[in-house]
């Protein structure tokens, strides 16, 4: 199978780690979701990470040349020789510029972007809609997956909350900032040629046969 760099892109709630985690199971691909990679490389005390702990324990922005030499530790890494998935990065143009460069270096480039397109009540619709176990995290939704008893977590008993992420206000300022700093990205990427764009409003099992059908194409 040919090389697979993928990048995963859409606003938040659109369903890009339900999507990354099943084409990381279809393709055997390496997904690296920017937050956990950063996480990671905290805990595991790389000297990247050291460097970035210091920002993020004075409540400030990682710099973004230290989120790509973060990134681009784990793309130069051998589990991901044959490809990889990234959500959640490249988040600005001048992100998406310092990704090619440093493809550019390793004589790789991106094969696609799979834009996963919802709007912005959908996003309000799925995000505020969630509730979450206070003790242990459990997650459930009113209208999609709700508890059997309202407020109350199936397992453990504990009170569902809404988290502070999870308010509509807050959803709009998220959505307000994607619209700001990464809905560029679409027109960064179709101008090179490589954006395909699926309707995420849709069942995920069909949005994952679009997207594996967009795959298979790229790959041949």
């Amino acid at each position: 199978m040919p090389e697979l760099n993928l990048v995963l892109l859409g606003p938040p709630g659109s369903g890009k780690g339900t999507q990354g985690e099943r084409l990381n199971a279809d393709l055997h691909l390496p997904y690296y979701a920017t937050g956990d990679i950063l996480r990671g490389a905290v805990r595991d005390q790389t000297a990247l990470g050291k460097s970035a702990k210091e920002y993020m324990d004075r409540g400030d922005l990682v710099p973004d040349e230290l989120i790509v030499g973060i990134i681009a530790e784990r793309i130069d890494s051998e589990e991901a020789r044959q490809g990889f998935i990234l959500d959640g990065f490249p988040r600005t143009t001048p992100q998406a510029e310092a990704l090619d460069a440093k493809l550019g270096e390793l004589g790789r480039e991106v094969s696609s972007v799979l834009l996963i397109d919802v709007s912005d009540d959908e996003v309000v619709r799925r995000l505020g809609g969630r509730r979450t176990c206070e003790a242990e995290g459990h997650v459930y939704h009113v209208e999609f997956n709700p508890p059997k008893v309202e407020g109350v977590c199936d397992i453990d008993g504990s009170p569902l909350i809404v988290r502070d992420d999870d308010k509509p206000d807050v959803i709009r300022k998220r959505l307000a900032t994607y619209h700001e700093k990464t809905e560029p990205l679409v027109a960064y990427y179709d101008a090179k040629g490589v954006l395909e764009r699926v309707d995420g409003a849709r069942e995920p099992s069909e949005v994952t046969d679009e997207l594996r059908g967009i795959l298979a194409a790229v790959g041949s």
